[in-house]
């Protein structure tokens, strides 16, 4: 087992090389990037820990949360035939730019009167403001990892369809956030009233996710789970959950 931070996550405090000379080091790397240093890594542990010079030769699983779900996408689709299992965590909306999960009240031919009960033109004015000051791909990060084309690298959450080591598609379990702690969470994140996360974000993730789970073949696949009490930080909330869905894949790979 292996983990890991890329560079300026967690302990690895290094910043990505490439940044220095990037003109806006908050967007000096993309996605792409980190997956191709995380294949260097594996390929260089594989060496010299393992004495395996093919990384096809040893089937990965790869546990993903957050951004980290379509970092583990990507390596599926760059590297395939290398990866027989994925786990994901309440992935990220990596086709999306968060901001239009709210519908538009400022739209020609918005109609204050369909909004649904208990949601005002103005909290959806607000949760569209938070999410373009803090989520939106535009905005760069700390540790110079750009989601600028992650909505072009990856379009749809249901493909490209992923292959595995065997010719068939890898072992895929999706798991999301719970929905009413992740009601509670994003209200005190200040993301929105628990009832915009009722009747918009929640549906909006769960659709996504359950395109995930179409990435490989129907026998293969499972989920979207819900992880009990869980909010988007799946492995921390709860722990227990995420190891018995791992040692499910395990199980089927080993």
């Amino acid at each position: 087992m292996l983990t890991y931070d890329r560079y300026g996550q967690g302990q690895t405090t290094d910043r990505d090389p490439g940044d220095i000379t990037a003109e806006d080091p908050m967007h000096g790397h993309d996605t792409l990037t980190v997956v191709w240093d995380l294949h260097q890594l594996l390929t260089q542990i594989a060496s010299e820990k393992m004495g395996i010079s093919d990384l096809s030769l040893l089937p990965l699983v790869l546990v993903s949360n957050s951004i980290g779900g379509a970092l583990a996408r990507l390596y599926a689709q760059e590297y395939p035939g290398t990866v027989a299992g994925l786990l994901f965590l309440d992935s990220v909306l990596a086709n999306s730019d968060f901001v239009s999960i709210y519908p538009d009240p400022d739209e020609s031919g918005f109609d204050p009167t369909s909004l649904p009960e208990g949601v005002t033109v103005d909290s959806i004015h607000a949760a569209r403001a938070y999410m373009q000051q803090v989520f939106h791909p535009s905005n760069g990060s700390r540790e110079g990892l750009s989601r600028r084309n992650l909505a072009q690298l990856l379009p749809d959450s249901d493909g490209p369809k992923l292959q595995g080591p065997d010719g068939r598609g890898p072992w895929v379990t999706v798991v999301g956030h719970e929905f009413e702690a992740f009601k509670v969470e994003f209200e005190q994140m200040g993301g929105a009233p628990p009832r915009l996360t009722e009747v918009y974000m929640n549906p909006y993730w769960h659709r996504f996710n359950q395109g995930l789970a179409k990435l490989t073949e129907p026998d293969r696949s499972k989920g979207p789970l819900q992880a009990p009490g869980a909010g988007h930080f799946v492995q921390r909330d709860n722990p227990e959950f995420v190891f018995n869905e791992f040692r499910d894949i395990l199980d089927r790979v080993l």
